[in-house]
């Protein structure tokens, strides 16, 4: 089993309209177009069992729209969806409510695209009510290269985040999932100030992409039991991921619990 914990599909009619605004945004080359289609194609092909999908909701009103998609896509075997909400919704509580109803297994936040710092007061109030009702919290963290002005999700921003959300006490087990390795492109901040807190990371695009001598860096300080296999499909190739990830001196037992173990826990699979 492997489950590729960070992936993006959108509805056939604007997908390639989607993909190819990120792509001029961002200068990355996709792997595929963003529809259902392409996904199944790219985790046949990788070896990919299970893919969890990650919409990102960039304004209030496209609320129900985008979670009634997410919907239809967790129907189907192969995917396990998130959904999404935004720091601006004036009703939270009752979105987060409606996205656990719906059979959803957390939230995605992109500070960057939702243009709001991770320790700002709002965000702080999605995440402390999503984690009360069960829902896992995900959020891009780091730079994103499609967005230009200052990063809204920094390791420093995370420390006051995490702070805020449990008051201080932060806890055992996981519960909130860092994007790109802790903080894309920001690692050496990632391995002084992140690594071994008790916060999952995924290796969305930096498996594929990263040095490996900083992608193992990160995993052997911040334990395999905090990794989740991830590739930001369709902007990483799930095959190329998974063989530079198997390239890696891990034992075995590192690699189930990076490929899908963590990722059961989450999901309570």
């Amino acid at each position: 089993m492997i489950i590729d914990f960070h992936t993006h599909i959108f509805p056939d009619a604007i997908a390639e309209k989607t993909i190819g605004a990120l792509a001029s945004k961002s200068g990355y080359t996709p792997y595929g177009n963003g529809t259902r289609e392409q996904a199944l194609t790219l985790m046949k092909n990788g070896g990919v069992t299970h893919s969890v999908i990650l919409p990102v909701v960039t304004k209030p009103s496209q609320f129900q729209s985008i979670n009634r998609f997410a919907a239809l896509l967790n129907e189907e075997d192969a995917f396990f969806s998130f959904g999404g909400i935004h720091p601006d919704d004036e009703t939270p509580e009752t979105h987060l409510d409606e996205i656990k109803d719906m059979g959803l297994y957390g939230i995605k936040l992109h500070p960057d695209y939702q243009e709001t710092f991770i320790d700002d007061p709002r965000y702080i109030r999605i995440i402390r009510y999503a984690l009360s009702i069960g829902l896992s919290v995900i959020t891009h963290a780091g730079v994103d290269d499609g967005c230009i002005g200052e990063t809204k999700c920094t390791p420093d921003r995370i420390l006051r985040m995490l702070d805020a959300v449990y008051e201080g006490n932060l806890p055992e087990n996981p519960q909130i999932i860092l994007a790109h390795a802790g903080s894309f492109k920001m690692y050496d901040e990632v391995l002084e100030k992140l690594c071994g807190l008790p916060v999952f990371f995924d290796l969305a695009y930096v498996s594929e992409f990263a040095d490996p001598s900083v992608l193992l860096s990160v995993i052997r300080r911040h334990g395999a039991d905090k990794i989740l296999f991830a590739t930001d499909s369709p902007w990483s190739d799930p095959a190329n991921s998974i063989a530079r990830l198997r390239a890696l001196p891990l034992t075995e037992e590192e690699l189930d619990l990076i490929f899908y173990q963590n990722a059961l826990s989450i999901l309570h699979k």
